[in-house]
């Protein structure tokens, strides 16, 4: 069988990311053949091609995407051909119009949720979902500070965030991205191109600051992150779209109030397969209650694949993007 797919043979630009019509055996044990009719693109795509993330090369590269069963490998029982599905996660490649898929990355999307809308949101809300409920849990009437606002988890973490029923403090960049946030669940958003981010977080928050931030951004946003912690407040790092943070001094970490800090990974949080039926769950969840919805701010076609990452890269992008 014959698969469109998008394979780099060296890190580096998006032009190093090719288009090909590339042969595809049978499902092995363990895995389904799925026809792809949408595929998510995330920030961690652009890891694994620029070279951030070590790769084994040549490579096919994406995590994420929707579609149906065509063919089910052996010892793959709780799943069905004709299953319409979602996955995130396993070996990269999601980038192709057909491919073979570890079976225990896969799960069914409900009737109520669209192909497009589960591609757009599954991996992000499956983050959103660990880093909310699950690596540092948030309460009612807690505050939360949670940076990129505007982007594809951000988004989907207001809306969670105001569900449970927190207050979000976003920080986005430009009126525009503001705005976005503030229609997903923000109570605040800092415009962090015209505010000093620790001045206003001071401000909300009564000079306390907040329990915890949730950083996707890295270098960047590293001492406003700290300086918005309050005393035995918890950084959550779990991106580094402008590059790494630097290394951890624990003395800063006493002296700035006996601070938290830690990483947290999709990878780590859903690596079980009842861990990642948790998260999804809880995502169908909310989508079905109505308190999360999908912005898909951009869609292009696989052929446009090179532009996909150079606009998500530049930060052009709002909400999700699909190809």
């Amino acid at each position: 069988m014959k698969s469109i797919s998008v394979a780099i043979e060296a890190q580096g630009a998006p032009s190093v990311m090719k288009l090909s019509n590339v042969d595809i055996g049978l499902p092995k044990e363990g895995e389904v053949l799925i026809r792809q009719s949408v595929i998510g693109v995330n920030y961690m795509d652009i890891y694994q091609r620029s070279g951030y993330y070590p790769m084994n090369l040549p490579s096919g590269i994406g995590l994420e995407a929707s579609g149906i069963i065509e063919s089910i490998g052996a010892g793959v029982n709780f799943l069905t051909e004709g299953d319409r599905v979602v996955y995130s996660g396993g070996p990269p490649g999601s980038y192709a119009d057909v491919r073979n898929v570890l079976a225990s990355r896969v799960v069914r999307i409900p009737e109520n949720i669209e192909d497009e809308q589960a591609a757009a949101i599954f991996l992000k809300g499956t983050t959103a979902e660990y880093l909310l409920e699950r690596a540092y849990p948030i309460s009612a009437g807690q505050t939360v500070l949670f940076h990129a606002a505007a982007g594809g988890v951000g988004l989907i973490a207001g809306q969670w965030g105001k569900a449970i029923g927190a207050r979000m403090i976003g920080v986005a960049g430009g009126p525009k991205k503001c705005a976005l946030a503030k229609e997903h669940g923000y109570t605040e958003v800092i415009d962090r191109n015209n505010e000093n981010v620790v001045a206003r977080v001071k401000e909300l928050t009564d000079g306390k600051g907040v329990p915890v931030v949730y950083d996707s951004v890295g270098k960047d946003t590293f001492e406003q992150s700290v300086e918005c912690l309050s005393p035995r407040g918890y950084f959550m790092s779990f991106g580094t779209t402008s590059g790494s943070v630097p290394p951890i001094d624990a003395a800063m970490l006493q002296h700035k109030g006996s601070l938290y800090f830690t990483r947290p990974t999709l990878a780590n949080y859903c690596a079980s397969r009842d861990d990642l039926e948790l998260s999804a769950t809880r995502l169908f969840k909310m989508i079905a209650n109505g308190d999360v919805k999908t912005k898909i701010g951009q869609r292009y076609k696989l052929s446009d694949v090179v532009k996909s990452h150079l606009d998500l890269e530049a930060g052009k992008t709002f909400g999700s993007s699909i190809l």
